[in-house]
């Protein structure tokens, strides 16, 4: 495959999704934010994943969040979430994702039980009929399913899939899984080991926190894949007291109470979430003015 076939290489932005005050979808500003993303550094974004809030949204929300991606940034810069329960579910958010122009997808395991290695298996292959190459989603510690570089390579070697978001936060994963697998592009997953996995050869960052400062999280991926770690250690420095956030059970409403500060709209989420504790929004608030002050947007 070219890169040209690989649209999940380079910062993917797992979007947030702006709600109104009455917990509607925005969903002109979520298309005006698709575009602000891309225009300022970011190659494509990730629309329908646990960011973007997709358990609790409807069917009609849910495609409708996906057609509007693809009309804001075009169809080769969006690769939706389709994670549900069952393979069939997920292979017909597949199919309406090739329908609205999408050339690939991201697929977490099997979550509603903790499923066995066939299960994943047929589960993979059944959603890879749709016809779009799959980007595996490994998070383990919300889906108590866990995809090991031996899973990832078997997964791969049946032609499955093409890529994995790798969130379990070991790195050392990246490694063995080059060994195993070596043509799998391996995407960091989780904002607080971008560095880490990018040094260990990662092709991608599917990213939380651009969705509040894109362009210093642009740099920061930029120098970081080429090797520039002159400009990347001091800079991943900086921003990680916000970058671990992405790592934690509140990690949406953080996410979206930082894009409320930088001028963007993240706006409330919808239950079960529960706003952020107040030591978590001042927590919040610190670090994003910090990065603010800093410069970093």
């Amino acid at each position: 495959m070219t890169d040209h076939d690989r649209p999940w290489r380079g910062i993917l932005v797992a979007t947030a999704l702006p709600l109104n005050a009455d917990l509607s979808v925005h969903h002109d500003r979520y298309a005006e934010h698709c575009a602000w993303l891309v225009e300022n550094g970011c190659d494509g974004v990730v629309p329908n994943g646990s960011l973007g809030e997709y358990q609790v949204l409807t069917d009609e929300e849910r495609a409708r969040v996906v057609e509007t991606a693809v009309a804001a940034v075009g169809g080769a810069r969006v690769i939706p979430g389709v994670a549900a329960y069952g393979a069939a579910e997920a292979r017909r958010w597949a199919e309406q994702a090739a329908e609205a122009g999408c050339r690939a997808v991201m697929l977490l395991p099997p979550n509603a039980y903790r499923a066995d290695e066939r299960s994943v298996l047929a589960h993979y292959a059944e959603v890879a009929r749709a016809g779009l190459p799959i980007v595996a989603y490994n998070n383990p510690i919300d889906t108590k399913v866990d995809l090991v570089p031996e899973l990832l390579a078997r997964l791969h070697g049946e032609g499955h899939i093409h890529a994995v978001k790798e969130f379990s936060g070991d790195v050392r994963r990246a490694y063995r899984i080059a060994e195993l697998a070596p043509e799998l592009d391996l995407l960091a997953g989780a904002d607080d080991v971008l560095l880490e996995l990018a040094v260990a050869g990662a092709k991608g960052w599917v990213a939380g926190y651009p969705n509040a400062l894109p362009r210093a999280c642009a740099d920061l991926y930029r120098a970081a894949v080429d090797g520039d770690l002159d400009t990347a250690r001091p800079l991943y420095r900086q921003l990680h007291p916000l970058l671990r956030w992405d790592s934690r059970v509140e990690f949406v409403q953080a996410i979206k109470r930082s894009m409320d500060l930088a001028g963007r709209h993240g706006g409330p989420c919808r239950p079960p979430r529960m706003p952020l504790l107040p030591e978590q929004e001042a927590a919040v608030r610190a670090a994003t003015e910090k990065a603010l002050a800093a410069g970093l947007v």
